[in-house]
């Protein structure tokens, strides 16, 4: 099933078919690997469950579509604290940088990868990533299976 609360969509990838409303809820959650993804583009986003379901992989992911909504559940929820966060850099409202250095002040969470996922390729950006304490810069790419094998040291 696809649960969408507040602007947050909760994916279960294990049996993951073609879109994102056939999803169904993995029995044994527990053994799941749980990522949050901070994106605005409905197209990344299914691109990316796309991506990870190519890994057949045991993923967990919620989905929400600013860094406001992803904040606020970092933020509220003591006992979520995901495997990975994935942040794209241009978000409506809170940048992605902004985003990147409220996580890592967060003390539950600073040891959690922050892997920043856009469609920049400047170095600038690379560099800032590092800077603010990013995990990895990842490139949107625009095949399903190079995205698939940039995700899957995550999983």
């Amino acid at each position: 099933d696809v649960f969408a609360v507040s602007g947050m969509i909760v994916l279960s990838l294990k049996y993951f078919k073609t879109d994102l409303y056939q999803l169904r809820t993995q029995s044994n959650m527990e053994t799941a690997k749980l990522c949050l993804l901070i994106d605005d583009d409905h197209d990344d986003q299914l691109v990316f469950a796309l991506a990870v379901k190519e890994l057949h992989k045991n993923v967990r992911c919620i989905i929400v579509d600013n860094a406001l909504l992803g904040l606020m559940k970092l933020e509220n929820e003591p006992d979520f604290v995901p495997d990975c966060i994935f942040i794209d850099l241009n978000l409506p409202g809170i940048s992605g940088y902004d985003c990147l250095m409220r996580i890592k002040q967060i003390r539950r969470l600073a040891h959690i990868p922050v892997i920043i996922y856009t469609t920049s390729y400047r170095d600038e950006d690379v560099i800032k990533t590092y800077d603010l304490g990013g995990a990895a810069f990842i490139t949107k790419p625009y095949r399903l299976n190079d995205l698939a094998s940039k995700l899957d040291p995550f999983f």
